[in-house]
């Protein structure tokens, strides 16, 4: 029979050993995913539509 030591005491073979027996198998996919969505194009919103920052009426009349 087998004598018991501690994990913190184990080599880093035999921790391996151990970890890869107890490890399962995971029941979901431990992978992070994005969730799909309709939206296929990404267009900029005009972030100031009436800033009156377009230059077409002059700043000074004569």
């Amino acid at each position: 029979m087998k004598e018991f030591v501690p994990y913190e005491k184990m080599s880093k073979k035999q921790k391996r050993e151990y970890d890869r027996k107890r490890r399962g198998t995971w029941t979901m996919s431990p992978v992070t995913r994005i969730a799909e969505t309709d939206k296929k194009h990404y267009s900029r919103k005009v972030k100031h539509k009436n800033s009156g920052g377009d230059d077409s009426s002059p700043l000074f009349q004569l």
